[in-house]
């Protein structure tokens, strides 16, 4: 068993595996025990599943604290709860992709539940990738700081928009390239049906495998900005990529009660672009200072506090008005 203290990626086999046994564990819960039937997801099971998870990503974080030290356990934290509030961002275009495609609630679960999977993968390949250049060209994480910076502005001049999914190109190239059927087909993805022009039975995707797939482009699209952001945390491509992975493995479980108050958070966006603005500028102003780093410390204490801003001014200015 010697190869399990084989260094992979900057860490020993024997913690990412550790890591992977965590995750597959919660998959093959969640899909072979909690939702082995297809229904639809309460508000209040989505809130105790998303404690759940919340509080299985934050034991990790703790383990992680334990055995790589403070600044390590601080990092991961800070990449937790950045990576956690960005992926909020997406719940909205997410709702209204199932909107779009008329999907019920009982077969949203199984699209994200897929989705979750496809995340693991891109975000291994994208983080991986991340990783090897930052290693290679160190002067990129100026490039990271600078696009974050630049995003928070944006985000802050902008505000929200809604997106135009009739429009989106990815779906304009699904509908000219594969058969689709106009309905959905309970939880499938895929059906045999006869074409009618020809009478062959071919296979045709349903509209719930063209949501799963603008669902992975949403992430791939959000992705631009969360692996920036935690790179400009830290490099550590274990405190990347766990982080991420259980941030956004808590969300999935938080997606049916938050989209039925995510309306109540109009401030969170702009919360968020002030922590990108911050995680940031902090690296240009660790060299000003002199720093060989941003106290990590500070830097969690600094976006739990303008995160938490964010959401409790949120909560107050849409507070029921009573006569």
């Amino acid at each position: 068993m010697d190869f399990l203290t084989d260094v992979v990626i900057g860490k020993p086999i024997w913690m990412w595996a550790a890591f992977l046994a965590v995750v597959l564990t919660l998959l093959i819960l969640d899909l072979g025990i909690f939702h082995r039937t297809t229904r639809e997801i309460s508000v209040r099971e989505s809130l105790l599943m998303s404690t759940f998870y919340i509080g299985i990503g934050l034991l990790f974080g703790a383990w992680v604290w334990y055995e790589l030290g403070a600044q390590s356990g601080e990092e991961y934290l800070t990449g937790f709860l950045v990576e956690k509030t960005l992926a909020m961002d997406n719940v909205f275009v997410i709702s209204l992709i199932f909107t779009y495609f008329a999907v019920p609630r009982q077969y949203q679960h199984r699209v994200l539940f897929w989705g979750i999977l496809g995340v693991i993968v891109l975000r291994a390949i994208m983080i991986g990738a991340g990783a090897t250049l930052v290693a290679e060209f160190s002067w990129l994480l100026y490039v990271f700081a600078a696009f974050l910076i630049a995003t928070g502005v944006k985000m802050l001049v902008m505000g929200d928009h809604k997106p135009d999914i009739e429009n989106n190109p990815v779906l304009r190239l699904m509908r000219r390239t594969m058969r689709i059927t106009p309905q959905l087909h309970k939880e499938a993805f895929f059906v045999k049906q006869t074409e009618p022009s020809s009478g062959r039975v071919l296979t045709y995707a349903t509209p719930l495998f063209i949501a799963l797939v603008l669902i992975e482009v949403v992430d791939l699209i959000f992705a631009v900005d969360s692996i920036p952001a935690i790179f400009a945390i830290t490099t550590d491509p274990y405190i990347v990529y766990t982080s991420n992975i259980f941030a956004i493995l808590g969300l999935r479980a938080l997606y049916f009660a938050l989209a039925a108050v995510i309306d109540r958070f109009v401030y969170l966006k702009q919360a968020l672009a002030l922590v990108l603005i911050f995680i940031g500028s902090k690296v240009f102003f660790a060299d000003l200072m002199g720093w060989e780093k941003f106290p990590a410390s500070a830097s969690l204490a600094i976006t739990v506090g303008l995160i938490a801003g964010g959401v409790i001014y949120s909560l107050i200015r849409t507070r029921p008005q009573h006569a």
